[in-house]
């Protein structure tokens, strides 16, 4: 998959989520990428929904990782913190990874020769006027 949309509001990008999630499957991984801010975990917000977890979405920036249950298990990770592969293994990041739930990954950058082949990257910018540029690139979600 390639393709651009532009997100206006926090809704869009909840809703943009929420198409996503609804392909989930075991072992989906997203990598969402974009400066503080742009927001990754609205996104994740909307993922979750259509995964049907009800339980409040927060940022894992400093949890490293937040779990909920849902139709699938998802693995909401935040990697800002993270330095190495290294540290990734040590959290238990890899089983996670290539587990039969659904891994959302903001800030994957330091992993990235760890990600499986079929990862969907979406990266968010921020423009002008506020509204987000998403691109989307690569396998399934």
């Amino acid at each position: 998959m390639n393709t651009t949309i532009v997100c206006r509001t926090a809704d869009d990008m909840e809703a943009l989520g929420r198409s996503f999630g609804e392909k989930c499957r075991p072992g989906s991984v997203i990598s969402l990428r974009g400066s503080l801010g742009a927001g990754k975990t609205v996104f994740a917000k909307g993922v979750a929904r259509s995964l049907g977890i009800t339980e409040a979405i927060v940022s894992p920036t400093f949890t490293l990782v937040q779990e909920y249950e849902g139709r699938l298990p998802m693995y909401h990770m935040d990697l800002y913190r993270i330095t190495s592969e290294e540290d990734f293994q040590m959290i238990g990041g890899e089983d996670m990874l290539y587990s039969d739930g659904v891994c959302l990954i903001e800030w994957s950058e330091v992993i990235d020769s760890m990600l499986p082949k079929n990862t969907l990257f979406i990266d968010i910018k921020v423009n002008d006027d506020q509204s987000r540029t998403v691109s989307v690139v690569g396998g399934e979600a």
